[in-house]
C-alpha cells in the first residue's frame, strides 16, 4: 500500500467497499466548495471533461471549481456508485442549488473516473444536465457541508 501524502487511499484496484468508500470521500469533498481541498484528490496533471468545458491539472481545477461554487449557491451532492473495474469508477450524481436570481436547479450526471496507483484521479469525464425546479421541490435540506449518514441516497429519493 502506498502511505506517502502523495496517497489518497482507497487504492486501486477497487472492490465494492473501497469503490463505495471513494465515491463517499469524493461526495463529502465536493460538498464542502473548498476548491483546493477537492483539488487535491486529483493528480497534478489530472485530466477533466466537465459538461463541454475541458481541464488540464490541478491549478485549472480550482480555478473552474471556484468560477463555479461562486454561481452555484447553497450547492448540495449526492453521488452514488454506478460500477467499478481495476482501476475505474463510474459514479452518477444529482446535485441541488440556486442561481444569485433565487432559481433553484437540479442537476444530474454521471462521471467516469481513473485512477493512478496511489489513489489520484487522473481522468474525470463528467456529463450533466440541470433542469429548474421549484424551491419546494428541492429533496436536499440538510445544513452546509456534508451530508449526514442518515439522509437519504440518490436511489432512495427515486432519482
Amino acid at each position: 500500500m502506498v502511505t506517502d501524502q502523495n496517497s489518497r487511499p482507497p487504492l486501486p484496484p477497487f472492490t465494492s467497499e473501497t469503490a463505495s468508500q471513494k465515491v463517499r470521500l469524493a461526495e463529502d469533498a465536493w460538498n464542502t466548495r473548498e476548491p483546493e481541498r477537492v483539488a487535491l484528490a486529483y493528480s497534478v496533471d489530472s485530466a477533466w471533461r466537465n459538461r463541454a468545458e475541458f481541464l488540464s491539472g490541478r491549478e485549472e481545477i480550482v480555478r473552474f471549481l471556484s468560477r463555479k461554487w461562486d454561481r452555484e449557491l447553497d450547492y448540495r451532492l449526492i453521488k452514488e456508485l454506478w460500477a467499478f473495474g481495476g482501476a475505474h469508477i463510474a459514479v452518477r450524481f444529482a446535485y441541488e442549488w440556486r442561481d444569485d436570481s433565487g432559481h433553484w436547479f437540479r442537476s444530474y450526471g454521471n462521471e467516469n473516473w481513473e485512477f493512478e496507483e496511489n489513489g489520484l484521479m487522473v481522468r474525470r469525464l463528467a456529463s450533466i444536465n440541470d433542469l429548474p425546479i421549484e424551491e419546494s421541490d428541492r429533496k436536499y435540506h440538510w445544513p452546509l457541508g456534508r451530508r449526514p449518514n442518515e439522509h437519504l441516497g440518490l436511489s432512495e429519493l427515486g432519482l
